[in-house]
């Protein structure tokens, strides 16, 4: 990925890709890299569309590494839908929308609304099965909660700021859990 970061500066500073400049004196960025994620930002033109597929063909080329174009959306912002299915075809991509969901985290919706957080209720619910209540002893509830139902919202606040109603279900959620109350059944606390 280093040698497709690489690529992409090489291209911006020889004008040959068009990146996005962030408000406020911020920086310039053309991709954002996670291990084998990739998201490409820039400008909305014919000519830098055409220049991200040259770029990830040379990639593909040097590394030998293949892109997975069918897992791979085109995303305009306030661009209109002919121009972005032409575009798309022009990468042999599919046509994203907002919002979407990238390294597990929703981008493009409104986090302040609380049904937007049910993503991360869904991954609580998945871990905090009843068989597990009952299964565990006090000391068991406590490692759980602490190694894993801490760093599940975690994640999601460094991002974004939680609702407040958000913050108490999902405290319900483990309160609930430590002491061993399920659905069918409510212990005292």
């Amino acid at each position: 990925m280093e040698e497709l970061s690489v690529l992409f500066l090489n291209a911006c500073e020889k004008g040959m890709f068009q990146g996005l400049q962030l408000p406020n004196s911020g920086p310039f960025i053309s991709n954002l890299l996670f291990a084998d994620d990739a998201i490409m930002l820039g400008e909305w033109s014919l000519e830098n569309v055409n220049n991200l597929a040259r770029i990830l063909r040379i990639f593909h080329i040097i590394s030998g590494l293949t892109i997975n174009l069918a897992k791979s959306c085109l995303i305009g912002v306030e661009a209109e839908d002919g121009e972005i299915q032409k575009f798309a075809s022009i990468l042999h991509c599919k046509v994203g929308s907002t919002p979407f969901v990238h390294l597990g985290v929703s981008v493009g919706a409104n986090m302040n609304r609380y049904n937007n957080w049910q993503s991360v209720f869904d991954v609580f619910n998945a871990r905090l099965t009843g068989w597990k209540a009952s299964s565990l002893s006090i000391g068991g509830h406590f490692t759980l909660l602490k190694s894993m139902l801490e760093s599940i919202p975690t994640y999601y606040f460094s991002i974004y700021k939680a609702p407040t109603n958000v913050i108490e279900e999902l405290e319900a959620k483990r309160r609930n859990f430590m002491w061993g109350s399920i659905d069918s059944i409510r212990k005292t606390h």
